[in-house]
């Protein structure tokens, strides 16, 4: 087995991220959320995690006045998806974005966005144990988000709850629990975010999705900065090959590579638009 190696400045942001959990005073900052987000009232229950997690929501802007149904997101993080006062090192801008999307009448999305566990963080993400990072939740994360969130999104808001129209998408560890929920849950995701995957903290990732190859018609978008760690760019690639050999068609997923880019909400924020219009696209 290749031994785990990664930068220290990647390793101080997986580790950092966990700090802007819910117990944490409320930030100074203004709020920069648009009108479209707002917090679902109660914390939910995530079944065996014995933990509550509260849940944000992005609503198109036409959603008040028409009885449209639309495709659902879901996102991981969600600290950092829409408001600077809640985010760790800068925002996603997914609602400004989404926004101008749907004004420009290219692509209207339900975005459901799931706090971070704070110190539960690094676990929660990865379905697979670490003898570094500890025993392994996300498996119970996962299945919080098809059995317990989305059941309840799709009962009390105008989604289309079918796999075609339902996303999910994460960066980093995110990116990891994104990739494993598409493969375990391919009845339930057709498309995949996979940003800046955190491969090297779950070896056993590769194996896991040799063995689970997608539906012919499932998108999954692999995204990477050249300088986000000495092991990313390969472990993108590598898992690339992986999904190749599984015989999943070459113009059903993306592979990019930016140069210069670091790991980062900046980086992550500048390739949302791009990567979205392409899951989605008909």
């Amino acid at each position: 087995m290749r031994p785990i190696r990664t930068s220290f400045v990647l390793l101080a942001a997986l580790l950092a991220a966990p700090a802007i959990g819910a117990d944490i005073a409320p930030s100074t900052k203004p709020s920069t959320a648009l009108p479209g987000v707002r917090l679902l009232p109660e914390l939910l229950e995530m079944p065996g995690l014995d933990r509550k997690r509260q849940v944000r929501l992005y609503l198109p802007p036409g959603y008040a006045t028409s009885n449209k149904r639309y495709p659902v997101l879901y996102m991981h993080d969600a600290q950092n998806l829409f408001d600077d006062a809640t985010a760790f090192a800068g925002e996603w801008k997914v609602d400004e974005t989404l926004d101008a999307l749907s004004k420009e009448g290219k692509l209207e999305l339900i975005v459901v966005g799931i706090d971070n566990g704070a110190a539960q963080r690094i676990t929660e993400l990865n379905a697979w144990d670490n003898t570094r990072f500890g025993q392994a939740e996300g498996r119970q994360y996962t299945d919080f988000i098809v059995k317990t969130l989305k059941p309840l999104i799709d009962s009390n808001y105008r989604t289309l709850p079918g796999r075609l129209h339902t996303a999910i998408m994460g960066s980093s560890m995110g990116g990891l629990a994104s990739h494993y929920a598409i493969a375990q849950y391919p009845q339930v995701f057709s498309k995949a975010g996979v940003f800046s995957p955190a491969y090297w903290t779950a070896a056993p990732s590769f194996d896991f999705m040799a063995n689970h190859p997608l539906p012919k018609d499932a998108r999954v978008y692999l995204l990477m900065g050249e300088k986000e760690g000495e092991s990313m760019v390969p472990d993108v690639e590598r898992m690339a090959g992986v999904v190749r050999k599984s015989g999943y068609p070459a113009d059903a997923t993306v592979l990019k590579i930016v140069p210069g880019a670091q790991h980062n909400e900046q980086f992550w924020r500048s390739q949302l638009r791009e990567a979205l219009l392409w899951m989605f696209a008909n």
